[in-house]
């Protein structure tokens, strides 16, 4: 009698079952995306024309990235996270304000257990598939020993219309979660003709580029402890001209007829060389200084995670670590850095996302009464 006839019948088909099993899950896992970054550290163009410069505008771009471009490169793009399982009781959570558009900011508020300090929570913003959007450090809202802590967070602009999740964890454990509404949101679009000199800043490496762009980005990207602010911002200079808007995608064209694209970060402001530029609201200055793409620049802190940025300035009138008021001067308009008439660059980073420096006039960004109220505390 056959070996296989004692033991039954061949069990080859089953062996070859369980191998090819094997492999599709090996394929699977070889497949898995890596995190990618996302974010744009400057990506403005300007094109219309300004009259009192006589000139048209354009602002600083890849040149200044420390990552791929956003328009190449999206916040819905990134690879799902999936939550630990939780091991503490859920979290009382609020928003101001619940339904945030694309580009817009945001602050969320909980109640913690107060076992452990605030550098240990994290909280991060989903879209309805799990994949992240932004994420942001937290601080104490109301002082040391206080129980209820904070966090400021910006939609990306990048984001689609939709239920978002804002998830709160504490040493990578998902501690409890709450909706956000992201409504629909339409940006301009348009094309952008570069000469040779703002080519070659776009596109020849250049090691002080790198230099600083890789500075800056650790600036904005800091979260501190201290708020310098709680009031609405107001725009820093007296023109309501804007040359150019928050969110306009861009398409710049090189000499080469080469084009590549960018999303603006911020607005811009069509005025002449010389125009007084004042501080948006309470802060520190971080950075006072000449960069290659964004000529002149200063940096203010506001808020843990909140910067303002004012690029191309004429001159500087403020130095580092310097404490200013709200309106309080910067400096002068110019045309500094990779731009080709007078005009002023002011953005607003919230963990490092770009973030719509309208949303900041129209109200405080960090509204304490509303949050303790609903929590209850």
């Amino acid at each position: 009698m056959h070996a296989a006839a004692a033991f039954g019948k061949p069990r080859f088909p089953t062996l070859l079952l369980l191998l090819f099993a094997l492999s599709l899950t090996v394929a699977g896992c070889s497949t898995a995306r890596k995190e990618t970054p996302r974010e744009t550290v400057s990506g403005e163009a300007e094109l219309a024309p300004d009259p009192a410069a006589g000139t048209d505008t354009a602002e600083a771009g890849a040149a200044d990235q420390p990552g791929p471009d956003a328009a190449a490169v999206t916040a819905d793009q990134e690879a799902p996270v999936e939550a630990p399982p939780s091991q503490h009781a859920a979290l009382r959570i609020a928003l101001a304000p619940e339904e945030v558009r694309p580009g817009e900011p945001f602050t969320v508020a909980f109640a913690a257990d107060g076992d452990g300090a605030a550098r240990n929570f994290r909280v991060v913003l989903l879209n309805s598939r799990g994949e992240r959007l932004s994420k942001a450090a937290v601080f104490s809202l109301g002082g040391e020993g206080k129980r209820v802590l904070a966090a400021i967070m910006a939609v990306p602009s990048t984001a689609k219309t939709g239920e978002a999740l804002v998830r709160v964890e504490r040493d990578g454990v998902s501690l409890g979660e709450i909706a956000l509404g992201i409504p629909e949101r339409e940006f301009a679009a348009e094309e952008i003709a570069l000469n040779q000199q703002n080519t070659d800043i776009r596109t020849v490496p250049d090691p002080q580029k790198t230099a600083e762009s890789e500075q800056l980005w650790g600036i904005i990207n800091s979260t501190g402890t201290t708020i310098f602010t709680e009031a609405p911002f107001v725009p820093p200079v007296t023109s309501t001209r804007r040359t150019s808007f928050y969110g306009d995608r861009r398409v710049y064209r090189y000499v080469s007829g080469k084009t590549d694209t960018a999303i603006h970060a911020g607005v811009d402001y069509g005025v002449p060389k010389g125009t007084t530029v004042r501080a948006c609201a309470a802060g520190k200055v971080v950075l006072a200084r000449f960069r290659i793409v964004t000529g002149n620049s200063v940096i203010i802190e506001h808020l843990p995670g909140v910067y303002s940025i004012y690029y191309h300035l004429d001159s500087i009138g403020v130095n580092e670590g310097d404490m200013v008021n709200p309106g309080g001067l910067l400096g002068e308009s110019g045309s500094t850095g990779l731009a080709t008439g007078p005009h002023l660059h002011w953005e607003i980073r919230v963990s490092g996302e770009n973030a719509d420096p309208d949303a900041f006039t129209a109200r405080p960004v960090l509204d304490k009464e509303a949050l303790l109220s609903k929590l209850g505390e």
